[in-house]
């Protein structure tokens, strides 16, 4: 069970957990101290291209990384399930879900009425605020996610080197 090759599984499966844990924790980072800046100065004739292209990327790109997290958060708890570290895991694999439900039940049907075209500056500018702060609670969500597996490798670091010290 502690192969070589299972230790080499195990540990490219922790780094890409932080990779894509990074990925949101970045990108989440940067809506809220470059993008909601600005938000004031979005109107129905320009926010379409600052906003509807970007979210469809991401959209696409982050589906395919959270089922990606949600199974490497899975084999970390397995890899743990004998240890206090699991905690870790679940926390990850919770934190992972709940950002989930957050974005499919609530964000995305302001993302779907503003990729269909908004033309009251009132909406937009309501539809925007609302978006917003649902945005802050996911990147909250994403940044606990990041100091989770942060914190692990910690762990981690701390007991190799307490063996090497014994």
């Amino acid at each position: 069970m502690n192969s070589p090759f299972n230790r080499a599984v195990y540990t490219v499966n922790k780094l890409m957990l932080f990779a894509c844990v990074s990925m949101y924790f970045g990108t989440g980072w940067s809506l809220v101290l470059f993008s909601f800046p600005v938000a004031d100065k979005l109107t129905t004739a320009n926010y379409y291209l600052q906003f509807v292209p970007q979210v469809t990327a991401a959209t696409a790109f982050f589906k395919v990384m959270t089922c990606v997290m949600m199974v490497n958060a899975g084999i970390l708890i397995i890899e743990e399930w004998r240890s206090h570290l699991k905690w870790f895991g679940i926390g990850v694999l919770l934190a992972i879900i709940i950002a989930t439900a957050l974005t499919i039940i609530y964000i995305f049907p302001y993302n779907e009425k503003m990729a269909a075209g908004i033309t009251s500056e009132t909406e937009l500018k309501d539809l925007l605020s609302k978006w917003m702060r649902l945005n802050v609670i996911r990147v909250s969500l994403w940044t606990i996610q990041w100091l989770l597996v942060a914190i692990y490798f910690l762990f981690k670091m701390k007991n190799k080197t307490t063996a090497y010290a014994s």
